[in-house]
């Protein structure tokens, strides 16, 4: 019943939509317009696969689910979810959001939440598909957090259909504070600790069912398994990862990585990518030993450096060119959209000074990171197509992506805007209607496919990180029952 519901939802107000963007008229230029105010402190914006119609927006102290209807630019009165007793310190809060990949058969999502302790929590949409069951949650997994800042806040599946997990450090300063571990911070350290690391875990398993707070399974591909070391580790050595993405087309992630008083970072980890990855914090911080409490050293035996690293005032990093600055980075997307010259360019910024920046990594091995492993990277921040139509642009809070691929970016003070492009209206509504015509098609074949007899799935072996770029779920997973 919920399938067939919102299968016909989405379609029918996906046609709608595309239909409304044909009305628009044409122009040559696009800028930055704002399609949301008044929000309390917005931190996140993404879409349900196939959901061409809508943007959900995370407000991180509301703790509130808002959905933006994108044919008619409306938001949506009610909450889509609202959470219970959030924590509302500046870097606390709602701070991640992460669709099901067969959201549109099971209904489910995924949140990162501090209380003021990190939590991953699933719930289920309600027969209404633009409201959640706020009695649905199930706990997935949490840890505990030694200070109030370096919450991490990111959830994604990747192209695997794993649910991979950025944590920050615990918070304080130098990953050397109470909580911390003793001589080598909580970054370093693989042994009962899921701070400052990438985590990578199967929601659709249970490896520990006598466990209500635990509700997943560890992929047996993942670096630590049978090793010393936690299982659900998939990469170690971050500060606080704010703002991570898979790129659409190709499966490589990037991640924003924010620094303590030297360098912000890119970090870079490719599709074909084993896991294991250490990025060196704390002894590193960008491609510079840590400058600061004492910590830093040299980069440990195997550890990678960031394809691109900036400065704060003072420090020089991989000395990019002059203008390349800043406080904390955030980091953002590579551009899938619709506007042709940023397609393959990764945009992210800077929340202290508003910079927008995007650059294209060159492909060079993980290896080679010196911080120097980009072309083309420009600062939007005096081109007119980046000036907001309305309103002003002054704390980045994050970067979102909706299912057609187009940019958000999202301001501490309420706002949203988009990337639009005016000129390629039409194009774009026309490409928008064959995906939402091809999706439908396939869809029904898969519909049909799925009442004739069943071969063996494969089995749990089989997800590895070597197909991270090419697997698709089945479409009539459910992804296990709630508890």
């Amino acid at each position: 019943m919920f399938r067939s519901t919102i299968n016909s939802f989405m379609f029918i107000a996906s046609i709608g939509s595309i239909l409304a963007t044909l009305a628009f008229p044409a122009s040559a230029q696009y800028t930055l317009r704002r399609v949301v105010s008044g929000l309390d402190r917005p931190v996140f914006a993404t879409a349900p696969p196939r959901d061409f119609e809508r943007i959900f927006i995370v407000d991180a102290h509301r703790g509130e689910i808002r959905i933006l209807r994108l044919a008619d630019g409306v938001l949506v009165s009610e909450p889509f979810l609202t959470l219970p007793s959030v924590s509302t310190g500046f870097e606390q809060g709602l701070l991640g959001l992460a669709f099901h990949p067969n959201y549109d058969a099971n209904g489910f999502l995924y949140v990162y939440l501090t209380d003021p302790d990190t939590r991953i929590v699933r719930y289920s949409t309600s027969d209404d598909p633009d409201v959640a069951d706020p009695l649905s949650a199930t706990p997935i997994l949490g840890w505990s957090q030694p200070q109030d800042n370096h919450n991490g806040g990111w959830i994604a599946f990747g192209p695997d259909g794993l649910l991979y997990v950025g944590s920050g450090d615990g918070g304080g300063s130098d990953d050397d504070d109470a909580g911390h571990t003793d001589g080598t911070g909580n970054a370093q350290d693989l042994t009962d600790n899921l701070l400052g690391k990438l985590l990578r875990i199967d929601v659709d398993g249970d490896d520990f069912p006598l466990d209500a707070q635990r509700n997943y399974a560890v992929p047996p591909d993942n670096p630590f398994v049978a090793t010393s070391g936690d299982d659900e580790i998939w990469a170690h050595g971050l500060r606080n990862p704010w703002r991570a993405a898979f790129d659409r087309e190709t499966g490589d992630l990037y991640v924003g990585d924010v620094g303590e008083a030297a360098c912000e970072e890119i970090d870079v980890q490719p599709a074909a990518s084993a896991g294991g990855e250490n990025y060196g914090w704390r002894l590193r911080e960008g491609t510079l030993a840590t400058q600061t409490g004492g910590v830093g050293g040299p980069r440990p035996t195997g550890a990678i450096d960031p394809i691109f690293d900036y400065p704060h005032s003072g420090s020089t990093c991989s000395a990019p060119p002059s203008g390349f600055a800043g406080i904390s980075v955030t980091g953002g997307y590579v551009y899938r959209g619709p506007i042709t010259p940023l397609v393959g360019r990764y945009f992210f910024a800077d929340f202290g000074t508003a910079r927008i920046w995007s650059l294209v990594w060159d492909g060079s091995s993980p290896a080679t990171f010196d911080g120097t492993n980009y072309f083309d990277l420009v600062d939007h921040g005096d081109d007119p197509r980046f000036r907001p139509d309305v309103g002003t642009v002054d704390q980045i809070t994050s970067f979102g992506e909706d299912a057609a691929g187009n940019l958000y970016l999202l301001d501490l003070d309420g706002d949203v805007f988009v990337v639009p492009e005016a000129a390629a209206c039409a194009s774009i509504a026309a490409g928008a209607l064959g995906l939402a015509l091809l999706d439908r098609s396939r869809r029904n074949r898969r519909d049909r496919a799925s009442n004739m007899p069943l071969q063996s799935a494969p089995s749990g072996g089989e997800r590895g990180r070597s197909d991270r770029r090419a697997r698709t779920p089945s479409a009539d997973s459910t992804g296990g029952s709630i508890r």
